[in-house]
């Protein structure tokens, strides 16, 4: 058998030692894996904030929730909180979960659009659970049973980025990874393959390998600098290019979820912990200054300031072949999405779970490759739509940014599928995108694209009792939201606190 018994991962961070534990954890100790990072070369993470396909990759390498909340200072998460995105003083929830329940077999948003056409003011927000319990600071895991309430919600975690990192390394070196220290001085190819066949460090150190993982970040030392796999530039899209990032003080209550606030050149994060909350402002530097930016950002905390701001730098966009010969992409090496709808672990998570569903021989068969490449091709291409509407879809904002993201030409796949929205509020979502219907209506209806009218197969619904079925829906939801725990003391239980 021609298999791989040797792997190098280039880079630690979230990105290499996510990688790390989750090969490990699969493949045991039949393939060696080693990592190599330099101590002197600084992580991007700043406190990153998830969405619940996170839940995939715990489950995989067998992580303890109560411990990885006290290991990561995590708190739980059911969504985003979106403040001025669709006009000055405008906010609005984009839940995890689902509107609603299966009532009939028109889809539920169908039904609430025709009570809205049949003179219902209900919005959409009442017939969310998980926007109900972020309003009142409350929190609680799905039911498994359907009849349920709480077989709506859904829920990810905040966590500081550091801390998950080494958490993931302790694992990971237990279950046999071997970490070397030290800086790539040299990437040694083979002259008829064009494999990459070992890398040399700084310490004098020479490790082989016959697969290479690069989680080098922006840098992409082995994907982009040594195998010259091209990059595609989305900041046409996506113009923001730089973030100012501050811990401060966290404040009396943990709340269950992410706030993203419109600025005049980009827009604000807010990711609650258990010990801090973490800050940043994501902007375009076409637009405004880093002194500016910073200023904007300290202005605006709701803190006392732990740290002095740093700033990153990158780009939007994405190597289409983040899979050439023997090295493969994980993680901002492979390409960057801002954390607007906090995609950047669930990237790193989806390269990794087509790197075990593909895993290579020594060969490293192009086909593998190619159906890498496809897949997460087609990842990509859907999250940076769902981001570009965010920019394009706002009002009344008259700063150069947003005048500009207004008229910008959306992707042709963005544009169908708003088209199709304000017909007939049907969502045309392929199979294997990963935002789903709830999250593609909170942010269309958000932000002020509106349905003009609804499905035919709704029309089957007596208007009646189509009304009075999702009167009592919202009531269910309001009366049931208060009976439920108190975040900070759902972590404290759990964390034992």
């Amino acid at each position: 058998m021609n298999r791989i018994s040797r792997v190098v991962i280039l880079g630690g961070g979230t990105a290499g030692w996510m990688t790390a534990a989750a090969l490990s954890r699969c493949f045991g100790r039949t393939v060696r894996i080693d990592l190599v990072e330099s101590e002197a070369i600084g992580t991007v993470g700043v406190g990153e904030a998830t969405i619940p396909t996170i839940h995939w990759f715990n489950a995989l390498i067998g992580l303890d929730e109560a411990e990885f909340l006290r290991a990561t200072k995590a708190s739980f998460k059911l969504g985003i909180e979106f403040v001025d995105w669709a006009r000055p003083g405008h906010r609005y929830f984009h839940p995890f979960g689902r509107y609603g329940v299966e009532l009939d077999q028109a889809p539920f948003h169908q039904l609430w659009l025709k009570s809205r056409a049949d003179g219902s003011s209900r919005p959409l927000s009442d017939f969310s659970l998980a926007t109900a319990l972020a309003a009142a600071n409350r929190f609680a895991k799905p039911a498994e049973d359907p009849r349920s309430i709480l077989s709506t919600l859904g829920y990810a975690y905040h966590f500081d980025a550091a801390l998950y990192a080494s958490h993931l390394r302790g694992l990971a070196e237990a279950a046999g990874v071997v970490r070397h220290e030290g800086k790539v001085t040299a990437v040694e190819r083979d002259p008829k393959s064009g494999f990459v066949v070992a890398l040399s460090t700084d310490r004098g150190e020479r490790i082989e390998g016959e697969l290479f993982i690069d989680c080098s970040g922006f840098r992409a030392l082995l994907i982009g600098e040594a195998l010259g796999a091209p990059f595609e530039d989305w900041s046409h899209w996506l113009p923001c290019d730089r973030a100012v990032a501050a811990p401060c003080a966290r404040s009396r209550e943990t709340t269950p979820y992410t706030r993203s606030t419109l600025r005049p050149a980009g827009w604000q994060w807010r990711i609650p912990l258990q010990h801090r909350t973490g800050n940043g402002y994501v902007y375009a530097s076409a637009f405004i200054s880093d002194d500016e930016a910073a200023s904007t950002l300290l202005a605006n905390l709701d803190g006392e300031l732990l740290a002095e701001p740093r700033f990153l730098r990158f780009k939007a966009g994405f190597r289409r072949e983040s899979w050439r010969g023997n090295v493969v992409a994980i993680g901002l090496s492979a390409g960057f999405l801002e954390p607007l709808e906090s995609t950047s672990i669930h990237l790193i998570q989806s390269g990794i779970a087509k790197l075990i569903s593909l895993f290579p021989d020594r060969d490293c068969d192009p086909s593998l490759a190619r159906q890498f490449n496809a897949l997460f091709g087609r990842d990509m291409d859907g999250i940076r739509d769902f981001l570009i509407l965010h920019y394009h879809a706002t009002e009344q904002h008259n700063q150069p940014l947003w005048r500009q993201a207004r008229a910008m030409a959306a992707p042709d796949s963005l544009s169908e599928k708003i088209a199709h929205y304000r017909r007939s509020g049907r969502l045309m979502l392929s199979q294997d995108e990963l935002f789903r219907e709830a999250s593609w209506l909170a942010v269309l209806e958000g932000q002020g694209i509106v349905a003009q009218g609804y499905a035919p197969l709704a029309d089957t619904l007596d208007p009646a009792s189509n009304l009075r079925r999702l009167d009592d829906l919202a009531a269910l939801i309001a009366r049931a939201a208060p009976t439920l725990p108190n975040h900070d003391a759902v972590i404290a239980e759990l964390v034992g606190g």
